[in-house]
Parts: C-alpha cells; structure tokens; sequence
C-alpha cells in the first residue's frame, strides 16, 4: 500500500472529541485509506459503510442507548460515505458528546453533500481534510529517480488516481479514465443539487479542459454555452466541491494594469482532462504539452501544500501588457513567484513589471530539471 501523505496529519488529530471529515473524489483511496486505518486498530475500531443499508439501519435510532449497544468498547469509529446517512451531522454530535474516549473519522465525496450535513452540527468538535489522486511526493519512495522521470510523460497524459496508477497498458488506463468519467462525472454529479442538463455539464468540462491555463469569462462561457452566468456559476461551484476542478483568481496589490476579473481553472488530475476531450496521444503528437505541464505542477504543488498544512493564498499574475506568471504564492506578506517551462531552452527572465512591482518577491523557474523538488518528490 502506498503511504497517504495525509497520514501523519491523522495521525496528529485522531483524538477523542473531535471528528475527523476526510473529503475527496470517488476512487481516489478513501475506502483504501480507512480499512487500512480499521486494520491497524484491529479489534479496537468499527467500520461502517454508509453506502450499506444496514449501515442506516444501525445508526437510525439517535439515542445514547442504541449508540451504546452499538459502539460498545469500541475507541474508533469510521463511516465510510457518511453523506448517505440521514441527519448525519447530529447522530456524530451525540456520539461524541455522549461517547468522549472514542475517536472518530468519516468520509464523503463530496464537501457540498456531507459538509452542509455534518459540518454545522460539529462546530468545534470537527477537523477537516482534503484527499486527492496520489501525488508524486507519495509515490517517489516506491521508485528510484530514473523511474519516476521515465514515468512524468505517463503521468502527464494519464494522471494519478491509484486504479490508473495500477493499470499495466496505456489501453486499460485509457479505458478506466473514460469510464470513471462517464459513470462519475455525467452520473454521480447530476444527483446533486438537481442537475439534470447532462450535456451542458460536460460542454463545460470540456471547454475548461481545452482552455487550461487561459483566462476565462464565465459571463462569456455562459453566452458560448446558450446558458446564465448564475447557472454556469452554480455549475462551477459543484465541480469545484466535488474536487474535479479549481479556480486560480488574479493577484493585484501594486499595479493599476493587473488583471483581476477572469480566473483560471485548473483540474486536480491530467487524465480526468485528457479523458474529457479525448486526446491520449503521446507527448510528441500533442500541441498542448505546456498546459499538460502547467496543470500537472499546479496540482501536485496543491497537494504537497495540502500534506504539510500549508497556510497560503495562490494566484496567477497577468497584466494588460501581457506580461505573465504562472503561480503566485502569497504568505503573510511573502510573496512567491513560479513560472512553469516544459522545454526551458532559453533563460527566462522576471517580467519587468512584477520585479518593479514586487522587488522582493521570490522568482524561479521551475521545469524538468528542478520540478521534484517544487512539488515535494
């Protein structure tokens, strides 16, 4: 088994009296993730499956007494897809009010569905994580050096979620991802929040892969679309909370000329975005590889931020010059520059207008040479 790079963080704050809501996408190794943790208990921890309806029957009652026949001697508890149990927000609220030596960790696949759920009726009692596809940082031990750049260019056209990372030929990768992608996104997705416009979902997933790294109007994807601005918003915000994608605001502090309206967005995995628009051709038949490259970066720096519990704001910069940068990170007046070169032939130079700007902010370069350093591998 691969070793979550949020283990230590569980490990840190599995304790009596509080909650632990470990959020991510379908088949990214929750389930995975918490038999492990079941295992390593043994005879000490419970595992429920909310997915089960003997799951709900058992946890229906909300009373200490069938809470007490249930939990028994028990010190850790674990839902697995909790989102699926009603009032499940309560039913945690009196087990750990009434229940204080037992710890407790429970799942969702999404942060809409079991954050409205649980989150209110845990205020104070419930510590919140976010579990992504594996990130190289989690996959290095298991390689040398020499195999994980052999691997980058797989990695950058198929992504990381584990089944993908398990699959032996490019053929059965391809077919997982198209298939995750169809039962998930067109499936799973519409189930919230009554969506029921299936093929105006996927338009927007496919233009945002096509348009990877660029500036977009969500006014102007509305009119492309024949759809709202409130509706291509709404839209976004599910995607966003169902952990397919994520927005990248502009940064602007000193300069009248910085772009701020638009936004960038990203997905948390190359080969959910190869699969929407249907390309898995190898690298040297693309025309998109700095996008493949500048999406893969951004994501794996996402979760490497993510493991050591990185308190930060990230950005794009652009001005109306067109003068760029890919990544921004801002930490208590910090400011952080990085520019993302797949091919990096030539020395690239700060823009003029950031080092003006921002004299002492950090910048660097960051392509195949350094990268696993940048994101923790």
């Amino acid at each position: 088994m691969i070793v979550r790079g949020i283990e230590n963080f569980i490990s840190e704050n599995l304790v009596p009296g509080k909650v632990i809501l470990l959020f991510g996408a379908r088949r990214v190794g929750k389930t995975t993730l918490l038999k492990h943790l079941k295992k390593e208990n043994g005879n000490n921890a419970l595992y429920l499956n909310g997915d089960d309806l003997d799951t709900h029957e058992l946890l229906s009652r909300r009373s200490k007494a069938n809470y007490e026949k249930l939990i028994g001697n028990y010190q850790l508890l674990i839902i697995d897809e909790a989102q699926e149990i009603k009032d499940i927000g309560k039913k945690l609220k009196l087990m750990v009010d009434e229940f204080p030596k037992v710890r407790f960790i429970v799942s969702g696949s999404s942060s809409f569905d079991l954050g409205n759920k649980a989150g209110e009726p845990l205020v104070g009692r419930a510590a919140f994580l976010n579990m992504y596809p594996f990130a190289q940082a989690e996959l290095s031990p298991t390689e040398n050096l020499v195999e994980t750049k052999g691997s980058l260019s797989e990695r950058l056209i198929y992504g990381s979620y584990p089944d993908v990372w398990k699959a032996k030929t490019n053929d059965a990768k391809h077919q997982y991802l198209k298939d995750l992608v169809n039962s998930y996104l067109l499936k799973d997705i519409l189930s919230f929040d009554s969506i029921q416009k299936s093929d105006k979902l996927l338009n927007i997933l496919k233009m945002l892969a096509f348009r990877v790294g660029s500036e977009i109007s969500i006014e102007s994807m509305g009119n492309d679309l024949g759809l709202s601005k409130n509706t291509v918003d709404r839209y976004l915000d599910l995607l966003t909370k169902v952990f397919v994608i994520y927005r990248l605001d502009g940064f602007s502090k000193n300069l009248d000329n910085e772009i701020t309206k638009k936004s960038k967005w990203y997905f948390f995995d190359n080969g959910i975005r190869n699969a929407l628009i249907n390309n898995f051709n190898p690298l040297n038949l693309r025309d998109d590889a700095g996008k493949l490259w500048e999406n893969y970066l951004l994501s794996e720096r996402i979760k490497y931020h993510s493991f050591n519990k990185w308190n930060g704001n990230i950005f794009f910069w652009r001005t109306h010059t067109k003068q760029e940068i890919d990544l921004i990170e801002e930490t208590d007046d910090q400011l952080a520059a990085f520019e993302f070169k797949f091919s990096n032939k030539r020395k690239t130079k700060v823009p003029s207008q950031w080092s003006k700007g921002y004299p002492n902010a950090q910048f660097e370069v960051i392509d195949q040479e350094n990268y696993l350093t940048f994101i923790g591998g």
